[in-house]
């Protein structure tokens, strides 16, 4: 959320992010619905005013034994009571629709953010490694899966219908160890784990700026106000919801979580395998500071860098993604993607998402710190993707086949692994 001043004075550039952003947003509208609240604010305070004025004195008249005038006091006093309750009900009405369009307005883009539409407009920020070629006919991760048995799709549609999944034997381990391992990279840097709740109430999804635009792709317990959370970064930046926190230091917090998406709209798109599913496990980094652009930017570079650094222990191939304008969530200042080669594709896939939102989600949150004048300022918070799984096993099993069948073992894996170096048919 942004604040009302900024947007009143920066109509235009909200307005402008608004669009690239692809969000149904009319600012003016918003500031008209905010002039009115605030008359009608106005209107309200000055006829409560009055009613406690003419109140008291109906009290010294009623001393004075001053009766008429009293009694032309309290039918004024009725009158001013009807009023209010006219006025009250309309600017109930008005702050609605204002609350409702002050969620939809989106976070301002970074002045490095590229523009774009679409991901395809997403620009290459840096690359690691080189697309894997092979002398053989290689097998996509469906059919490694099913020769290891390892993956069972058919058995998880059975059960769960469409984009769910069984993992079983090796697969099972292979996506535990993955999730070990950036547990591990992110404890060795300072990050404090959590086990955090899957289902949080709707306020946490408002305060965290998933809701409401997102609401379509989560899943609601049914007659709860509760939902199954898409992202552990709902409630660990909800941790510290409502509170004056110490950033001194960066408060890095990580957790791993079983992660819940509808993907709604999403019908015929990524439906091979287990690129896009309902049901996944991720290992979350996020990050609370100090309300400082160049701090920020150092911690955007620190998480992504964690991130690469799994990604290198798991030897595969992949790149770093500026992402463009029409690309972005609401929340968004600057996002980098890291995208990692999958040969079934034969393109890089998305595996690690990396965001920067300023105090936009502090400040529907409520989270603030003390700066060096001991004024509470509203904290930046940052996340990204250590680890998301089991997409990360399309490319760490197609990458690592062999001519044989058999699947190499990452040296970093192993110990997560009972020692393997191969996984054999």
């Amino acid at each position: 959320m942004l604040d009302i001043k900024w947007i009143r004075q920066n109509q235009a550039e909200v307005q402008t992010v608004a669009d690239q952003k692809g969000i149904s947003l009319s600012i003016s509208q918003l500031v008209a619905y905010d002039d009115r609240r605030r008359s009608l604010l106005q209107q309200l305070e000055q006829l409560r005013q009055d009613r406690n004025r003419l109140s008291q004195e109906i009290s010294g008249l009623m001393r004075s034994n001053e009766r008429e005038k009293a009694d032309r006091n309290k039918q004024q006093v009725k009158e001013i009571n009807q009023r209010l309750s006219t006025v009250e009900e309309e600017h109930k009405e008005v702050e609605t629709h204002y609350r409702q369009l002050m969620l939809h307005v989106p976070n301002v883009v970074s002045p490095d953010t590229p523009a774009g539409s679409s991901d395809h407009d997403n620009v290459e920020v840096r690359g690691a490694g080189e697309p894997t070629r092979f002398d053989f006919e290689p097998k996509d991760h469906v059919a490694l899966g099913e020769l290891h048995q390892m993956i069972d799709i058919p058995r998880g549609v059975k059960i769960a219908g469409s984009r769910n999944y069984y993992l079983t034997g090796m697969g099972a381990l292979l996506h535990r160890a993955v999730q070990q391992l950036a547990l591990d990279v992110l404890i060795q840097r300072g990050f404090t784990l959590l086990e955090v709740p899957l289902m949080v109430r709707t306020e946490a999804l408002v305060n965290t700026a998933h809701f409401p635009l997102s609401q379509s792709q989560t899943f609601r317990m049914a007659e709860e106000d509760k939902w199954l959370v898409g992202t552990s970064e709902v409630p660990l930046v909800s941790y510290y919801d409502h509170e004056i926190v110490d950033v001194t230091e960066p408060i890095r917090l990580a957790a791993i979580s079983t992660c819940f998406r509808n993907e709604v709209g999403s019908a015929g798109k990524d439906v091979h395998g287990l690129y896009r599913l309902h049901q996944f496990s991720k290992v979350e980094q996020v990050i609370l500071c100090e309300a400082s652009l160049d701090t920020s930017e150092q911690l955007l570079q620190e998480i992504t860098a964690n991130a690469e650094e799994i990604l290198s222990l798991l030897e595969l191939p992949y790149r770093v993604m500026a992402v463009c304008t029409g690309d972005m969530s609401q929340k968004t200042y600057k996002q980098w993607d890291i995208e990692t080669w999958m040969p079934s594709r034969q393109a890089y896939g998305e595996t690690h998402s990396a965001s920067n939102l300023l105090d936009f989600q502090a400040r529907r949150s409520n989270i603030r710190y003390r700066n060096a004048d001991g004024k509470t300022q509203f904290c930046y918070t940052l996340n990204n993707t250590a680890i998301a799984s089991p997409r990360i096993l399309i490319p760490l099993l197609e990458n690592h086949q062999q001519e044989d069948g058999s699947i190499r073992i990452p040296e970093a894996l192993r110990r997560y692994m009972q020692g393997l170096e191969f996984l054999k048919p």
